[in-house]
Parts: structure tokens; C-alpha cells; sequence
């Protein structure tokens, strides 16, 4: 396992998926990585990797390999995250392009600042980050309108 940079408490329920079993999350994890690998420890079990699914209102961990045992019910653990926390900040250069452009970033919503944010950080090179920046300032409404 990579180091890890956080380790969190989380209960959960099971709930059947398409592709196996999917641990419904208590609460919802706010800030973390998603779509991305961490390790889940079970009571007295070793870890198992699972991909963390976050969405508006739910965080849903798939296990990566499916164990021969299925459980039921309630579950409580800890979830290991090599990848920490994803920083809600806005980057330099974006907040630049938006003021440069007249364009409001203030009027996203927590979704859509996650979205965005998360969008322009998968970028591999500087012009597909430039790219991206441009899609993101030309979707924002121009600062001043109520649209």
C-alpha cells in the first residue's frame, strides 16, 4: 500500500451493485479524492482495495476484488486514503482567466466548484490545462448577471 496521508473512521450498509457488492457509506465524504483507490480495514480482516465513488449526496466504495465472503448489513471501518484531501481552492491561473474574462467563479455551486476543480486538476499537460481553464471561464456567467 503507498503511504497513506489519512486514515478515517466510516460505517456503512451493503448493497448489491451490477458488478458485485458496493458499501454504502453512513455519511458522505466531503473533500476527499474520488474515483480514485483507497483501503478499506474491516474488524479483524486484512485490508481490501476499493475505488471511492463520491457523488452529491453519497459516497459508495466498490471493492476492486471481491472477497469470497459477502456481508450483510450494517459495517464499520477504516478507510485508508493514500490520495488525502482535494483542496477546494481555486488555482492561481483559473482565478486569473475568470477576473481577465469578467466572469463570475463565485456563482458555482458546491457541485460544480467540485466539478470544475476536479476537471482542470486531471489535466497532463499545460495546454490541455489551458484548454480546460478556457471551457471552465466560458461557461461561468459574466460577473454583474443573474444568470
Amino acid at each position: 500500500m503507498p503511504e497513506t496521508t489519512q486514515s478515517l473512521p466510516v460505517t456503512g450498509t451493503v448493497a448489491a451493485g451490477s458488478n458485485g457488492m458496493l458499501l454504502m457509506l453512513t455519511e458522505r465524504l466531503d473533500g476527499h479524492d474520488t474515483f480514485l483507490t483507497g483501503r478499506l480495514q474491516l474488524a479483524d480482516t486484512p485490508p481490501v482495495a476499493v475505488r471511492i465513488l463520491t457523488f452529491d449526496d453519497v459516497t459508495v466504495l466498490r471493492l476492486l476484488d471481491q472477497p469470497s465472503t459477502t456481508h450483510a448489513g450494517s459495517w464499520t471501518g477504516t478507510l485508508h486514503l493514500s490520495h488525502g484531501w482535494r483542496s477546494r481552492a481555486v488555482p492561481s491561473d483559473l482565478a486569473t482567466a475568470a477576473d481577465s474574462a469578467r466572469r463570475d467563479l463565485a456563482a458555482l455551486d458546491d457541485a460544480e466548484r467540485r466539478y470544475a476543480l476536479t476537471f482542470l486538476a486531471e489535466a497532463s499537460t499545460p495546454s490541455i490545462r489551458e484548454a480546460r481553464i478556457e471551457a471552465i471561464v466560458s461557461a461561468l456567467p459574466t460577473l454583474g448577471s443573474n444568470a
